[in-house]
């Protein structure tokens, strides 16, 4: 998917590169998951979203490509007295569990161009009739503000983009925040982000 020493490289820190708080638009989403979901977060780096997950009752299950990301994310989990399942593998790779999911959440999970929709759609597949999307990026509006995200204009989203991705969910919400991250060191300032929700 994407250089793993990169990512090895900025969770390499003892401090957290993006946090250890969740990311807000999960925060305002959650409360439409049902309780005790099997919700799916891959591309969690280090654990934010997905042991915040855990912490309201959830069983969570983190994917990243990043070992030294998934280590802290089980420091992480540890340090809040709650169980994440985690496992390493590359999302251009990585087959989940068909409909074994009740949720996806997909916080700033930027992908190549060429693999974007192949990657969405194998995810969202994981999930079970009625499962819920959680999604949140940047929109391509973003680019050349400085809240973080990729350099590359093409890994940016855009509405029609998204709905065309995730199809299967045949009424998918999708709203522009502006405003200002502050998600650690490399999510802060001024942004323009897509908060999405859906249902398969």
């Amino acid at each position: 998917m994407s250089n793993p020493a990169f990512w090895d490289s900025r969770y390499a820190s003892p401090d957290y590169a993006y946090g250890t708080a969740p990311n807000a638009g999960l925060v305002a989403l959650e409360h439409l998951l049902p309780r005790e979901a099997r919700v799916l977060v891959p591309g969690d780096g280090e654990g934010r979203n997905g042991v915040w997950l855990a912490t309201r009752g959830h069983q969570v299950s983190v994917v990243d490509q990043s070992a030294a990301g998934l280590r802290k994310c089980a420091q992480l989990a540890e340090s809040r007295g709650v169980g994440v399942n985690v496992l390493h593998a590359d999302l251009a790779d990585y087959r989940p569990e068909p409909a074994g999911f009740d949720a996806l959440v997909l916080v700033f999970v930027h992908l190549p161009p060429d693999l974007r929709r192949r990657v969405h759609q194998r995810l969202l597949a994981a999930l079970r009739p009625g499962g819920v999307l959680i999604l949140e990026g940047f929109d391509r509006s973003h680019a050349g503000l400085p809240g973080g995200g990729p350099r590359d204009p093409a890994w940016l989203f855009d509405a029609e983009m998204l709905r065309a991705d995730f199809v299967a969910c045949p009424e998918l919400s999708v709203e522009l925040i502006d405003g200002d991250l502050e998600e650690g060191p490399w999510h802060q300032g001024h942004a323009r982000v897509l908060r999405v929700f859906g249902r398969t």
